[in-house]
């Protein structure tokens, strides 16, 4: 089904327009189409600056960015094209430069397209002429309903009841079917962002561009926090989640392995050891306290042995890589469950296509004033028969159209196999978790440990030179 969503853009538009036609997205470019504005991203981004530059608007919005999201296999990357036009030609009316690109990188095809903010005949804001009412919530409905209408005349199927469902890609769509939450799905396009990031740099940005509003200031206690955009717009005093709400896998130092992971190959270098104190403390609540602390790690490095097996100073890499199975199992489980709705809408097709068959095929028998007879009284049938056999023409381009039989098996056998994952991906959430709050603890203990010791310095440190 064709999944809608709109956001503005308030600053960095050239690089909001690189992103969407970067080259491994785009098939090498082939899939961009523009209006009134060059295919090169940077130009583009100089000829929407012109045109706002004669606005007549004050508004912070540089630009409108939408996506359109189809259901795995419905649709080729040439169709999502043509729709995209279609739409664009609806929505905008040729009075916006925009640039369309779509994007075959995931495991659906997809649609982005970004337009000025300016019109370029009247020289008002978007906002200006979308005035009444909530115009987010406006823009939104305007462009749902064109791309439903679009999509069903072009025999696609679209998300029901959408009004509960606003702005959401594919993916969330069907996650809040299945009653994910916002930490849930903020959790999983942090991964994705993860995945593309160079450094901590990059994924702050690329944070920005998709759709995840961050704050980062590392000279606070609480360095960084997180909230979707779509979450935002639903309800303005939605407050933001910090990083360790998430989860220890979501913090900065974790996030910035991660993304060294990914990027080199980066190995675990295990860097947490149960702290022994060597020197004579002065203070002794300040060394009974460490001694303390000491035995609380030493108890939590021991639960963590009997449990899992695990020494000490493995701790931290063992965290990292449970964390990770827990995040592919999490993504193996969304993608078993989409190939099975799949695979039941195509059964469900097939079926109505087969049963359709036969009054084509008593057609074919007929001539004459007879078959005039039968066309007439079975028009609805044969049209219906016309409008599934190009579906499954789409699914099935080479004409091998399998069997009911054939794809309940894939169904029960992938339902077999998502049991069977599910079962793996609780034993690892549990572990995830445990490491976590024992890697966590251990973290914070050492933090404390160090603050006391930087303290305890600069107070000799000024005993001596007093």
């Amino acid at each position: 089904m064709a999944a809608t969503k709109i956001f503005p853009i308030t600053a960095t538009v050239h690089k909001a327009l690189a992103y969407i036609a970067a080259a491994d997205k785009t098939d090498n470019g082939r899939l961009i189409s523009t209006f009134m504005c060059s295919r090169n991203p940077d130009k583009a981004a100089k000829d929407f600056a012109d045109v706002t530059a004669t606005g007549t608007g004050r508004s912070s919005v540089l630009a409108q960015h939408f996506i359109i999201s189809f259901q795995p296999g419905e649709v080729t990357s040439e169709k999502a094209m043509e729709i995209g036009k279609e739409i664009c030609e609806k929505f905008l009316s040729d009075q916006y430069q925009y640039f369309l690109a779509v994007h075959t990188d995931k495991g659906h095809i997809h649609l982005h397209c970004i337009f000025n903010n300016t019109n370029m005949v009247n020289k008002h804001t978007f906002q200006t002429l979308n005035n009444q009412g909530k115009v987010n919530e406006r823009m939104w409905k305007k462009l749902r309903v064109l791309s439903d209408e679009v999509c069903r005349k072009h025999q696609l199927s679209v998300i029901e009841h959408p009004e509960n469902n606003k702005g959401m890609s594919h993916w969330e769509w069907d996650m809040n079917r299945r009653g994910v939450s916002w930490k849930a799905k903020l959790k999983y396009a942090i991964d994705e962002v993860i995945k593309e990031s160079d450094d901590f740099e990059d994924f702050l940005e690329k944070c920005r561009r998709h759709g995840i509003i961050v704050d980062y200031n590392p000279d606070h206690k609480i360095d960084l926090k997180f909230m979707l955009a779509e979450q935002k717009e639903r309800n303005p005093r939605a407050k933001m989640t910090r990083a360790r709400t998430l989860g220890w896998y979501y913090e900065t130092e974790q996030i910035k392995n991660r993304i060294a992971q990914y990027r080199g190959g980066m190995e675990y270098v295990p860097r947490i050891k149960v702290r022994q104190t060597v020197t004579k403390q002065k203070n002794k609540f300040v060394r009974d306290a460490i001694d303390r602390g000491n035995m609380k790690l030493a108890s939590i490095a021991k639960n963590i042995i009997t449990q899992y097996g695990i020494e000490p100073e493995h701790l931290q890499g063992e965290t990292m890589l449970a964390c990770a199975q827990w995040a592919a199992l999490t993504g193996d489980l969304n993608t078993l469950q989409t190939q099975i709705e799949d695979y039941k809408a195509q059964l469900k097709v097939i079926r109505q296509y087969r049963k359709l068959k036969a009054v084509q095929d008593e057609l074919k028998t007929l001539s004459g004033r007879q078959a005039q007879k039968y066309r007439k009284e079975h028009s609805a049938e044969l049209n219906s028969y016309g409008e599934t056999r190009r579906q499954i023409l789409e699914w099935y381009p080479d004409g091998h159209i399998p069997t009911a039989e054939l794809l309940e098996q894939k169904i029960n056998a992938l339902m077999q196999e998502r049991s069977q994952k599910n079962n793996e991906y609780k034993a690892v959430k549990q572990k995830a978790q445990d490491l976590s709050k024992a890697q966590r603890t251990i973290e914070e203990y050492l933090r404390n440990e160090r603050s006391v010791q930087e303290q305890k310095r600069k107070k000799n440190k000024n005993g001596d030179l007093e």
